[in-house]
């Protein structure tokens, strides 16, 4: 079979005006990039404000392996396949970060004949989104930095004379704004900055990576370009000696922040091999942040279309419950269906019999056992694995929303174990079970999955929150512990339980949760396969972010700047003598 890049390269495209004049776009609504792709103006959202709303499918997935499960494919073949069935549909994922790009899965366009299209425009910059973000966000940090070094070396009574602004009284030990960079950078989590004459004062710093910046959260979650400057200028960047927040908007740097990002709020509009639409825009990890596309490209897309397919990074109990506790908290718009990915390989890599181990995945090292035989008939630790499927099934339906499982088919796989997942899926909560081979067929590989997830959007949904607003952080920490995950509890160090009473009192107590942990288990441990029980949920520090509308549980050693692993993926990326990018995907 030919690489994604070759597939890509030789796609026939529909020039971008066309694309979006066939999804109902009018041509003063886009902003050109060349051929391929345009930023789409949000005044579309004016024109068709009492249109009426087409269905919202989320995809998600079982615990994610080395081997790969094809969310996105499955997304990018759904929606080419209900385009291919008579109905109108779009899909809406996050931009690539450039950090994964070369440092682990070489690109994030989907794959195969079910990818988005020219897949090396996707993954290297775009139309600048995140470029955008990182330069907003470290103009933010260069503020705070510019603020207490010309206060500290002023004073209140001259700092206010000649400057005109009030004196902040910046705490060097509490400032909570640091940088981004759009790299995978472990030697940046922890930096020194400030040394050196006239350069201070010294303090602890560090860099995230730029998918984990409060901008990106906000960008994913805001309504319009309003909200997004009121979001920003309620940023917290510190807290002055008096243990008070200081806000992008006390700093009087919020305004500038969101220039930069002014049209970054417009999602950009591509197309799939087959010619379906895509909106792409933003891009928060599902580890680390809430890992979700856009409001504003779902509500143009259900605006413009009968179906929007969008996509939750990781497993369901990452992407997907943030997507339900967070996403659909602030955009009012419930799923109609889910559409939960699953392969034999995943199964079988989630027995517990055996652990597959992929150091550019995980810094976390255990014992590969019998891992080249991941491809071979395995009954056995099949129907172990199949475990961790029953508990994803079961924790989409706990939020009242039909799901029909995908089984991603590899050509390693054998009929009869597909036979028998499907008929134990069947047998299951599931709303239905469809074999995709959106890879290899492109829209003609998923349709009876397609006929599927119209069936089942088409019952009655009953959505529900995992927890209310008004209950104590302690008890959403512990709900989503014990009900998210099946945990036996939650423990909170020293500093959390610290951080939880200064968030109550300063009145953040209301907001929703974003659980920072590895998506390679249900539970907080990476090693831990299946079904955990029994354990205990281990929470080391909260991160307010204001602007976004939630705090941060940093669990276990999830950390926010991933570092590149022995083989980064950057190894295969060039140019050949033509110039054109080889190495993606």
């Amino acid at each position: 079979m030919l690489t994604d890049m070759d597939i890509s390269s030789r796609a026939s495209l529909k020039n971008i005006t066309e694309l979006g004049a066939d999804l109902g776009l009018l041509p003063e609504e886009m902003m050109l990039f060349g051929h391929t792709k345009a930023k789409v103006e949000l005044s579309v959202l004016q024109r068709l404000a009492g249109q009426r709303k087409g269905k919202l499918i989320i995809v998600t997935a079982v615990t994610p392996t080395p081997h790969g499960e094809g969310k996105t494919v499955t997304s990018i073949g759904l929606t080419q396949s209900l385009n291919a069935i008579g109905q109108k549909a779009c899909a809406c994922i996050r931009q690539p970060s450039m950090g994964p790009v070369f440092g682990v899965k070489g690109g994030a366009a989907g794959g195969g004949y079910a990818q988005v299209v020219p897949m090396q425009e996707m993954n290297l910059h775009l139309t600048g989104d995140i470029h955008a973000v990182s330069s907003a966000h470290n103009l933010g940090a260069a503020a705070i930095a510019a603020r207490l070094f010309h206060e500290a070396r002023l004073g209140k009574t001259e700092f206010e004379a000649q400057s005109g602004q009030a004196f902040l009284a910046i705490d060097p030990n509490e400032i909570r704004w640091h940088r981004v960079v759009d790299h995978n950078d472990r030697c940046l989590r922890q930096i020194h900055v400030g040394l050196g004459d006239n350069n201070g004062p010294e303090y602890e710093s560090s860099f995230d990576i730029t998918a984990a910046s409060e901008l990106m959260a906000i960008l994913a979650l805001s309504h319009d370009l309003a909200d997004m400057r009121a979001r920003i200028g309620r940023l917290v960047l510190a807290l002055n000696t008096q243990g008070q927040v200081i806000t992008a908007d006390d700093l009087g740097v919020a305004g500038a922040m969101t220039a930069i990002m002014a049209d970054a709020i417009k999602p950009t509009l591509m197309q799939t091999l087959n010619g379906s639409p895509c909106l792409i825009h933003s891009g928060p990890f599902a580890n680390i942040a809430h890992g979700n596309s856009s409001i504003i490209a779902d509500d143009i897309a259900l605006r413009l279309a009968d179906f929007v397919v969008t996509e939750g990074g990781f497993g369901s109990d990452m992407g997907f419950e943030k997507f339900c506790n967070i996403k659909v908290r602030q955009s009012g718009q419930a799923p109609a269906a889910a559409v939960l990915v699953t392969t034999l390989k995943a199964l079988k890599a989630n027995s517990g019999l055996a652990t597959e181990v992929d150091s550019n995945v995980s810094n976390i090292h255990v014992p590969n056992i019998n891992a080249t035989n991941i491809n071979a008939q395995d009954q056995a630790r099949l129907e172990a694995g199949f475990a961790n499927l029953i508990w994803h099934i079961n924790n989409v339906a706990r939020y009242g929303i039909p799901v029909v499982v995908a089984i991603n088919r590899f050509a390693t796989d054998s009929d009869a174990e597909l036979q028998w997942l499907m008929e134990a899926v069947n047998a299951s909560a599931a709303f239905g079970c469809e074999i995709s081979d959106a890879f290899i067929q492109g829209e003609a590989g998923a349709i009876a999955l397609a006929q599927t997830v119209v069936r089942a959007a088409e019952t009655e949904s009953q959505f529900k929150l995992l927890y209310p607003d008004e209950v104590s952080l302690e008890a959403k920490l512990s709900t989503l512990a014990e009900v998210g995950y099946g945990a036996a509890g939650v423990s909170l160090s020293i500093e959390a339980k610290q951080q939880v009473q200064q968030l109550t009192a300063l009145g953040y107590g209301h907001l929703p949760l974003c659980m920072a942990k590895t998506p390679l288990s249900i539970s907080h441990d990476p090693s831990l396969k299946g079904v955990p029980k029994d354990f205990v949920v281990p929470v080391r520090e909260l991160v307010l972010h204001a602007g976004a509308g939630f705090i941060t549980a940093l669990v276990g050693n999830v950390m926010t700047m991933p570092g590149l692993g022995l083989k980064p993926g950057y190894l295969k990326i060039d140019i050949d003598a033509k110039g054109e990018i080889v190495g993606l995907g």
